[in-house]
């Protein structure tokens, strides 16, 4: 309940002069302490006063929270922060009513949200303020371990552990199950992406469905999914996970949360979205176990490796990865990063969001609510000393300026940006009002990107396909024999869908005196194409085709990824 409205029933009742809640709230400035503390300690009135008046208010049973004794399975079913945002506490348990202190149970969306958290009827009483916050003072303290948030389908020795901020919260598998079954729920759907290597989590209402969906290795494949009619339940759990807003049903949000097992721990980035039918969510899961920082694995062929090593290692300049989102830029980066991550080298990061914490790096989070922003970053990092810089996406021309400052100032510069392929950046970069003759004496190389999957190593087989199949893709009639094609026939390794993995093809376009020459002309996109091509650049569809030749992937795979040569 906000301090004005407070004050203003106190003074509608004839309990307060109004001087003196002028008075109340200037001590209120001063000290920082609640309005109703403020009028307690001034003298005006006592706190079963103020109690008597809200209660007058609402029309609600009013409580005097500290005579409670409340057990300890009561306060567990509702977490910490909800209970403070909202300024409420769990008093008592009676067959499936819960009995709740509210400051304000004029709140009907709040009263809904905590009906679908705790799968409980919900029976509001009033408190005061000062008395509510003292009684989560009491019995939460620091954290709050919740016997209800129990686990299905987790293992039996699995217990999680999920922290979105400095509190923790404890996932017991013990609590009843007629007390959380969303909970439950959305805890086994989190075990079990897990367990599948799972790298987004796709929660969808429709009007008489609800679907989860997991994308495993690039496709998305349908989870189990729970009633229609528990989307704003699971929604409002996930909020409660990532220490978001769970009133606010008509904004985007994005948040965090962590889940630890016994035997992993995993990041989730979360982004909630409204649609027509209620709350979609999807999480990211950000596996560090699973990130590969070993260059040799990530799918570049021996020549590009070599190129691209070298070119990282130099003292100044910049280095640009381009490619769609999902397509692996975020791990070619960081692989580079751990390359260069050395006692004697001082490297600074812009992300948005910081995906994966990396030892002996600075890694910087954006926050545009208080200006810090690629651009306002990369500023900053000019004043630390730097000797390496990424910035995580060169996105207007301010940041394009002060990135190009930086890598033709004794800086290396690492970034990306959202293009088809590697000669359409010089065309990106010169329409974001960069000047070609900053791009030819500053950019190193630009390499492009995307992912394809991998045959399952367990289940993969020869198979043949005719010879105009593969001339359609762009082999060349006479290295057709060379083709030694695989498939995955599908078995529980990859969740029977021939695919295990994935894995990068590259495309390499080195800054040679030619090239520059043809960027101050003003060459075109196809121009610089046939030029790099010319000059030995390997095409995202030839680095797919060798991947294919070797029967590592698919035809299917080589489609999704990359477009024929012309």
């Amino acid at each position: 309940m906000s301090s004005l409205k407070i004050g203003e029933i106190l003074v509608k009742q004839g309990l307060l002069k109004p001087d003196q809640l002028a008075l109340a709230m200037e001590e209120q400035k001063k000290t920082g302490q609640r309005l109703t503390n403020s009028i307690i300690q001034l003298g005006y009135l006592k706190d079963n006063q103020i109690l008597r008046a809200v209660e007058k208010h609402f029309a609600v049973p009013g409580v005097e929270v500290n005579t409670f004794e409340i057990d300890a399975t009561v306060i567990a079913m509702i977490p910490k922060d909800v209970c403070e945002k909202n300024t409420l506490i769990p008093l008592q348990k009676a067959g499936n009513t819960l009995v709740v202190a509210f400051a304000d149970p004029s709140n009907i969306i709040v009263k809904e949200d905590l009906r679908f958290i705790t799968r409980c009827r919900i029976q509001a009483v009033v408190g005061t303020e000062s008395a509510i916050m003292s009684g989560i003072e009491k019995y939460y303290g620091g954290s709050i371990s919740t016997k209800s948030l129990n686990t299905m389908g987790v293992g039996d020795e699995d217990d999680f552990i999920l922290s979105a901020g400095p509190a923790t919260e404890v996932i017991d598998q013990d609590g009843g199950s007629e007390d959380a079954p969303i909970i439950k729920f959305v805890n086994s759907i989190l075990a079990d992406a897990i367990r599948k290597k799972v790298s987004d989590i796709h929660f969808e209402p429709y009007e008489k469905k609800y679907r989860v969906r997991f994308r495993i290795d690039g496709n998305l494949v349908e989870a189990t999914a729970p009633p229609a009619g528990t989307a704003a339940a699971i929604a409002s759990r996930i909020k409660i996970m990532s220490k978001l807003d769970i009133a606010e049903k008509r904004r985007p949000q994005d948040g965090r949360l962590k889940v630890r097992t016994k035997a992993k721990e995993m990041d989730f980035r979360v982004s909630v979205l409204p649609t027509l039918w209620g709350e979609k969510v999807v999480l990211r899961l950000l596996d560090k176990s699973n990130l590969q920082l070993d260059m040799t694995k990530l799918g570049f062929e021996e020549d590009d490796l070599k190129i691209f090593k070298s070119t990282i290692n130099l003292p100044q300049g910049m280095v640009l990865i381009t490619g769609p989102t999902g397509s692996g830029k975020t791990t070619t980066i960081y692989s580079a990063l751990a390359e260069l991550n050395q006692p004697d080298v001082n490297i600074s990061t812009a992300e948005d969001p910081v995906e994966f914490n990396l030892e002996g790096i600075n890694q910087v989070q954006m926050n545009p609510d208080i200006d810090l922003n690629f651009s306002s970053a990369l500023k900053s990092f000019l004043r630390q000393d730097p000797d390496v810089v990424m910035v995580g996406e060169i996105r207007d021309l301010e940041t394009a300026e002060i990135a190009f400052k930086a890598a033709s100032t004794g800086h290396l510069v690492v970034s990306t940006l959202h293009t088809n392929d590697a000669p359409g950046t010089v065309i990106r970069l010169t329409e974001m009002g960069v000047a070609p003759y900053i791009i030819t004496s500053t950019v190193n190389l630009i390499v492009a990107q995307r992912l394809v999957g991998k045959v399952c190593e367990s289940c993969k087989a020869p198979v043949e396909v005719p010879a105009q199949t593969l001339m359609n893709l762009g082999v060349p009639q006479a290295e057709i024999g060379d083709y030694k094609l695989m498939r995955g026939k599908g078995c529980a390794n990859c969740n029977n869908t021939g695919i295990k993995g994935r894995l990068a093809i590259y495309e390499l376009l080195a800054m040679t005196e030619k090239m520059k020459e043809a960027i101050l002309k003003g060459a075109s996109t196809g121009q610089l194409r046939f030029l790099a091509r010319e000059q030995g650049m390997r095409t995202l569809r030839r680095s797919a085709l060798l991947k294919l030749k070797r029967g590592v992937t698919t035809i299917e795979e080589v489609l999704n990824a990359s477009v024929k040569d012309t």
